[in-house]
């Protein structure tokens, strides 16, 4: 493991669900001097040795090689989920704004860039066994979350070859909630008709069973304990991060107290699809579509390499997330900010 006492980290997107976790841990770290928070607003939050810059990726006028002078690393979390209906515009901030983040990494001279890649940046794969991270990451086409992963994870191979004197990191985390994200993350998938206090147990007579549906969770500050190892460490390339177990309907069936109901793919997507083209729902058809093709990871390599090991079970990262949907959960962020009602 490297030295990086009195080092100064730089950390993109650090007001949402994932960067308000990662500059806690780094602030409360001994051997982290500083870290700057980059935002498009500014928090209320003021966590100890943090400093915040407001920036917006998407601007081109944007001098981000001057905000990552002297970072012993670069942690790019910044991401836009939304506006769905406009990919152009997610593409923008998501890509154009990676892009420029690699650049002011390499301008600025940044020893180690720590990027937030995604289990969405693979190819369609296995359910039933996990994949390491030499899995195909050319994502599903069809879904702009995907392209926009996959198309990161080609263009961090040309600044790896470019740039070898970089340590470059690539997180690929399963779907990550915690608590305080229940209502950003409601807003970002369920829409402002979907009022967090009625997703209770009670109110749901059954579930629905999707064919293809299983997938992996795990919590935000695990995955943040997890770029916080990388920073420390002079591992590169990239790590799968999950906990156990998959989750399934079986699973979801048992922590809600509801009967789980064998639904055909194509009546769900067909529901899903009609109440997104008619803005009612801003996850789109095209990410459910990728989410029933996702595979499995497996996630030996950051437990060996990162030693790096998840304090929660998939089961109470979904019963933390419900119980903070429930309350309306949130932070003092703007991105993370807590409200009840749609």
């Amino acid at each position: 493991m490297s030295s990086t006492t009195g080092s100064r980290i730089v950390v993109t997107g650090a007001t949402g669900n994932v960067g308000t976790s990662v500059v806690r841990l780094l602030s409360e770290d001994p051997e982290v001097g500083s870290v700057v928070g980059l935002a498009r607003r500014a928090p209320q939050w003021s966590p100890p040795k943090t400093d915040w810059v407001t920036v917006d990726l998407s601007a081109e006028e944007t001098d981000l090689a001057a905000e990552f002078a002297g970072a012993s690393a670069v942690v790019h979390l910044a991401w836009a989920f939304q506006p769905t209906h406009d990919p152009v515009a997610t593409w923008r901030t998501n890509v154009l704004g990676s892009l420029r983040v690699f650049e002011a990494v390499a301008a600025a001279k940044v020893p180690a860039l720590v990027h937030a890649s995604s289990v969405g940046a693979y190819s369609p794969g296995p359910k039933d066994e996990a994949v390491d991270e030499s899995w195909p990451t050319h994502g599903w086409p069809d879904a702009a979350y995907c392209r926009e992963k996959a198309y990161l994870e080609r263009a961090l191979d040309t600044f790896e070859r470019d740039h070898p004197e970089v340590r470059v990191v690539r997180m690929r985390p399963a779907f990550l909630f915690k608590r305080e994200s229940a209502s950003e993350q409601r807003r970002i998938f369920g829409g402002r008709f979907l009022p967090g206090p009625l997703v209770r147990p009670e109110l749901l007579p059954f579930l629905p069973d999707i064919p293809g549906l299983r997938v992996q969770a795990l919590h935000t500050d695990d995955a943040a304990e997890a770029y916080r190892l990388a920073v420390h460490s002079t591992v590169r390339g990239a790590f799968n991060l999950a906990a156990e177990p998959p989750v399934d309907a079986e699973l979801l069936g048992e922590l809600l107290g509801a009967r789980p109901v064998r639904l055909p793919r194509t009546a769900a997507r067909s529901a899903i699809a009609a109440a997104w083209g008619l803005h009612l729902l801003p996850a789109s058809p095209h990410l459910f579509d990728a989410v029933l093709r996702l595979p499995l990871m497996d996630c030996t390599r950051a437990r060996t390499e990162l030693r790096w090991r998840p304090e929660h079970t998939a089961n109470e990262v979904l019963e933390e997330f419900l119980d903070g949907l429930q309350q309306g959960a949130g932070a003092s962020t703007e991105p993370m900010r807590g409200r009840k009602a749609g």
